[in-house]
């Protein structure tokens, strides 16, 4: 493999859309450490995820689109050992921020890993790759970024407002993930991966991503009791509710529209609206 095949397979741009549970971690912080935030950045998002990413490509093989990556090209065993060295890059940095912090990436890398490796595989299980990776890379990946940045022992996890926003964080990945997967059903069912998405059908995946987002779109107007700034989240996250309900409409007319292009474009606005708001909340709690 060429270093630019290596390279796309990381898929470091796909950081992008998973980069708002970190900002909401850092708006909630009472005193973020610059350093120790900086440091948390640079290690999930181009270390960590990109060791996920590559691992996954190696052991699926895709041949059709990928999240980010609209035609594959063919990978060979070093992209399995590059994910592997990210991975142990990402932990010998990671115990210079503190051992809580080495804990989760622990936990994410095996995941993450189990959900690929073909002699485990929780890809083929639809419900519990849904709910464990959505809790994995929203609610727990928000607890231990806030845990890290604040240099916070991990008895803080049993804080009851950092699990509400936990919470916040699983309902959106919750949300998003299986509308992810809703072009890649033929792909998926040639390699016999079951995924949430195929479950549910094209149709049932919208419809899914319709009632989480309601259920925490609930729970953010409770976590911010009503105030001016879940407001500002519905005004930030209004260009991208309108372009799903026209992709919706479409859909409904012609199942094929659920293609990768739109999908990714549905990926990059929501990923631009959540992360411009969760950004101004920084300033706005911070100032």
């Amino acid at each position: 493999m060429t270093a630019r095949t290596v390279w796309l397979h990381l898929r470091v741009p796909f950081s992008f859309f998973l980069l708002p549970i970190f900002w909401f971690a850092v708006s909630q912080s009472p005193s973020p450490d610059i350093g120790r935030t900086i440091a948390v950045l640079l290690i999930v998002h181009l270390l960590l995820y990109p060791a996920s990413n590559a691992y996954n490509s190696y052991y699926d093989k895709d041949e059709g689109s990928i999240g980010g990556l609209e035609t594959p090209p063919p990978v060979t065993k070093t992209l399995y050992w590059v994910s592997w060295a990210f991975d142990i890059v990402a932990l010998i940095l990671g115990a210079f921020v503190g051992w809580p912090f080495v804990v989760y990436l622990l936990i994410y890398g095996f995941t993450t890993k189990a959900y690929s490796y073909d002699g485990i595989r929780l890809k083929k299980y639809p419900i519990l790759s849904w709910v464990l990776i959505s809790a994995l890379q929203g609610g727990t990946t928000y607890i231990m970024s806030y845990i890290a940045i604040n240099d916070l022992s991990l008895s803080a996890f049993t804080q009851p407002n950092l699990l509400f926003g936990g919470l916040l964080g699983t309902l959106n990945l919750m949300a998003l993930y299986p509308v992810t997967q809703v072009y890649q059903h033929e792909e998926d069912a040639r390699r016999g991966d079951q995924t949430f998405s195929l479950l549910l059908g094209i149709r049932g995946t919208f419809v899914c991503a319709i009632v989480t987002y309601l259920l925490s779109l609930i729970a953010f107007y409770f976590y911010f009791e009503g105030s001016l700034y879940f407001y500002l989240y519905l005004l930030f996250l209004s260009p991208a509710v309108i372009y799903f309900l026209h992709w919706l409409w479409k859909v409904y007319q012609d199942a094929d529209q659920a293609n990768y292009r739109s999908t990714m474009t549905m990926m990059w606005l929501s990923g631009i609206c959540l992360n411009s708001y969760f950004i101004l909340l920084i300033f706005l709690t911070h100032s």
